[in-house]
């Protein structure tokens, strides 16, 4: 019995010492981290994606396949340790070289990370532009964007755009951060709940006491921006061509007939030059297209770019001026020089376009 007893506390006292060693070494193994720098001598950062119906030892191998950890044995004994081993979230998740295996185990028993891109897109540029910053971004393809932009998408802002009518001038010209794993058709909708949000109630309400539609609105808001370059001057530049319309008088805006021409190959532009060469101002209203507002009376048939805020409140909120003509001074200040009469104007003309 005496040496039974003894057999049994030598074993036990073993176990121990075992149990001992081995958590001495899972914590060590797990506070310690394996540091696989990158080129540049720094962590390496690795997306790792936790996948659904992935197990603990799938996770733990695909870890030690990245480098993140040393051992997917040790990996799976130190979550199962920790009680952890049930609870990682299927997700996407920055990992970097230098975490040790506690931090990539709490890591991925947490929310997943969610991975942004950031991106702006300025006022004042056309869909296909929007496209290629979306492109060079690395939030979506070119070509994927063209499709997402035929989808439907219910915005009360969009209630009165026509039918078959593309979302030129509707996509808020801001920066966004959106999750790395939206769609095209995710960024158009969350660009689209930007301008909902921004052409509030108030602006709503101005544009119907001006006897304004939405549509309206948005479209000589986008002539607006890309007319108009200091701020101040926007509310002087919408009162112009609201006096036009009240008088039935051509708009004669040079950025939509730039629209309607589309890309130009020979000057590499979508926004092309128009005084020279073919595109002489004289000859404008000869571009037959319906964005020619030298040719054609009344707004274009819609918006010609995204326009900002200060674009859209000029319109509803424009000054009160008696001016039907303006011509850019040329001069580097981006400002203009406004005329009541046609006299006035033609003497602007000489004076700032010689």
């Amino acid at each position: 019995m005496r040496d039974f007893l003894l057999f049994v506390f030598l074993l036990l006292l073993v176990l121990a010492l075992i149990a001992v060693g081995v958590s001495y070494y899972m914590v060590r193994f797990a506070r310690a981290p394996l540091y696989a720098e990158g080129a540049d001598g720094t962590p390496r950062e690795v997306v790792f994606e936790v996948q659904p119906g992935e197990t603990t030892a799938d996770i733990a191998q695909r870890l030690e396949e990245e480098g993140l950890i040393r051992s997917a044995w040790l990996f799976q004994l130190y979550a199962r340790f920790r009680r952890l081993d049930a609870s990682m979230e299927v997700g996407r998740y920055e990992l970097r070289s230098d975490m040790t295996t506690t931090e990539i185990i709490e890591t991925l028993t947490q929310p997943p990370t969610v991975i942004e891109i950031t991106f702006t897109v300025p006022e004042g540029l056309r869909l296909e532009e929007v496209g290629e910053i979306l492109q060079e971004a690395g939030v979506v393809s070119a070509e994927g964007w063209q499709e997402a932009l035929q989808q439907s998408y219910d915005y009360d802002v969009l209630s009165d755009r026509p039918a078959g009518a593309s979302l030129e001038g509707y996509l808020f010209p801001d920066t966004y951060r959106v999750p790395e794993a939206f769609t095209a058709t995710q960024v158009v909708d969350f660009m689209l709940q930007n301008f909902d949000r921004r052409f509030d109630q108030e602006l709503r309400q101005e544009a119907q006491e001006q006897g304004l539609s939405i549509y309206d609105v948005v479209t000589l808001a986008s002539i607006v921006e890309r007319e108009a370059v200091v701020d101040e001057e926007r509310p002087i530049v919408a009162s112009v061509y609201l006096n036009r319309l009240d008088e039935g008088m051509l708009l004669e805006a040079d950025p939509t007939v730039q629209y309607g021409l589309g890309y130009n190959e020979r000057q590499g532009r979508w926004w092309p030059t128009l005084y020279f060469d073919e595109l002489d101002v004289e000859r404008l209203a000869e571009v037959d297209h319906d964005y020619n507002t030298y040719r054609y009376p009344g707004l274009p048939p819609g918006p010609i770019c995204g326009s900002g805020l200060a674009s859209l409140r000029a319109v509803v909120e424009p000054a009160d001026t008696d001016y039907y003509y303006f011509v850019a001074k040329g001069d580097g200040s981006g400002e203009h020089a406004f005329a009541r009469t046609l006299e006035e104007h033609n003497t602007n003309v000489a004076r700032y376009r010689p």
